[in-house]
């Protein structure tokens, strides 16, 4: 289990323990990452670029988990919630695509 690190987006302090999951890859805070896995866990990975919340993917048992797109490579990671993880940064991720839609919404019909 890792001991923290320092957020590489917002540099938060996180722990590296949380419960809900067995390897902390994601600051819950931001919800940024670094590509550091590649397999969850190892630690194997030479890209280490900043992995930016793209989406939230609802698993078929209801539990949520991060889209990541890395800013360095283009790899995408799906990475379940951490249990400390903050709601309000979720939501916003969540509603990111309504909040900004890909067309006008004035001209949908009533």
């Amino acid at each position: 289990m890792s001991s923290g690190f320092t957020c590489i987006h917002c540099r938060q302090p996180v722990d590296g323990r949380s419960f809900g999951t067995r390897h902390r890859n994601h600051c819950p805070y931001c919800l940024w990452s670094r590509h550091v896995d590649v397999q969850p866990g190892d630690r194997q990975c030479a890209c280490r670029a900043p992995m930016r919340p793209i989406g939230i993917e609802v698993r078929e048992e209801g539990e949520w988990a991060i889209i990541h797109r890395c800013t360095g490579c283009g790899a995408i990671r799906v990475n379940r919630i951490a249990g400390d993880d903050r709601e309000l940064a979720l939501l916003q991720l969540v509603l990111r695509p309504l909040a900004n839609p890909p067309f006008p919404l004035d001209h949908l019909p009533g």
